[in-house]
């Protein structure tokens, strides 16, 4: 099968959509498939457009060179639309972000050709919903055949109740390398260490997650935190720990490489995802994979992988991230079983799995498009 990946975001810009889009190419390409990406992201300093060849997936880039290297052009569809249309391709997978013009321009446009078009959503829109239902185009889409999916049940209820009755929003997980992201033995120390990776921006909420750990170590002393990533908060939350006076408990290694990640993970005692409207949590899903128990709010995709008092908890507001991480670093016993559950227990969403969901995408994307 010749599928063509639409993202607005691609590498080499590290992120949720962009880590994932190339993986699930590289996936693809070992199932026999062949792979063609295309983005408005630049690759690198004044090259904005052209071909570039990453890992052997095929990138066709449609980049502007603003500002910020800022992914987006209005004129790019019409590029895409002479690839795709002399492409020969089976089928198109969109992925969504919180704001994707290129991949939404991309759905209509297919969709219009009568190409087999899988949607995946990649945020969660709730927020959104009021200004998007009046618009109407995920409706239209679905109507006009579109295969639309989400990261996780969260990401696809907003989704769900804009397509409306009869259409059906499908949940295909972000994949994970359970061959990589493997479980260690029992840490041996005294110290409880929190471990957190995160873009360093607001709806992540890295300041309120360090004002939740603040009370957490005034319970229990020998708590230690680590949150690794970058992004524009982190002038604020270096502030914020030298306010506290938190040197000797907090760590800010910034960005680090997967293969740094792990080996973090495999020194640390718990996870915490304190994002609220987190589509999924890819970071979270590596650390629970790497064996540890994971904790976030109830509202999060990191539901899809992790089940409540079993192998970490889910919670209600900053309050019970407080309760649940006080509990967790006085209860060695609690925390060893959730432990146990996540080395024994492999995720779901390893990538053999997440490739077949995929396929299965594009099966049902031909269907619809044969029954229109």
């Amino acid at each position: 099968m010749k599928i063509a990946l639409v993202s607005d975001c691609y590498l080499p810009r590290l992120g949720g959509i962009e880590v994932q889009v190339h993986d699930l190419a590289q996936r693809l390409v070992a199932q026999g498939h062949e792979v063609v990406a295309y983005t408005v992201t630049p690759a690198h300093a004044e090259q904005y457009s052209g071909l570039e060849i990453i890992d052997g997936i095929p990138v066709h880039r449609f980049a502007l060179g603003l500002p910020y290297d800022v992914a987006l052009n209005p004129m790019a569809i019409s590029q895409l639309r002479v690839a795709i249309t002399n492409g020969g391709f089976d089928v198109v997978h969109a992925h969504i972000g919180v704001i994707s013009p290129f991949s939404m321009d991309a759905v209509r446009m297919t969709l219009g050709m009568g190409i087999p078009t899988a949607v995946t959503w990649h945020s969660v829109m709730s927020w959104a919903g009021p200004l998007l239902r009046p618009l109407g185009f995920i409706k239209r889409w679905a109507a006009d055949g579109a295969a639309l999916s989400a990261v996780s049940r969260v990401a696809a209820r907003p989704v769900a109740s804009m397509a409306g009755a009869g259409h059906e929003v499908v949940v295909l997980p972000n994949g994970i390398d359970t061959d990589v992201w493997t479980p260690g033995g029992p840490r041996i120390g005294d110290e409880v260490r929190v471990i957190s990776a995160m873009r360093l921006a607001r709806r992540k909420r890295p300041l309120e997650f360090f004002k939740v750990m603040k009370a957490v170590h005034r319970e229990a002393p020998n708590v230690r935190l680590e949150i690794a990533g970058e992004g524009e908060l982190r002038a604020k939350l270096v502030r914020a720990v030298d306010l506290a006076d938190a040197h000797e408990w907090v760590s800010l290694p910034g960005r680090m490489t997967r293969a740094q990640l792990h080996e973090r993970y495999l020194d640390s005692d718990l996870y915490v995802a304190p994002a609220r409207l987190e589509a999924f949590g890819i970071a979270a899903l590596e650390a629970r994979s790497s064996g540890l128990p994971v904790l976030a709010p109830t509202s999060s995709g990191v539901c899809e992988f992790v089940e409540n008092e079993v192998n970490g908890l889910l919670v209600d507001g900053d309050e019970g991230l407080v309760a649940g991480l006080t509990r967790l670093a006085l209860d060695r016993d609690l925390r060893e079983s959730m432990a146990h559950t996540n080395r024994t227990v492999r995720p779901k969403q390893a990538w053999p799995e997440v490739v077949r969901l995929a396929e299965d995408e594009y099966a049902r994307a031909a269907d619809l498009q044969r029954r229109r």
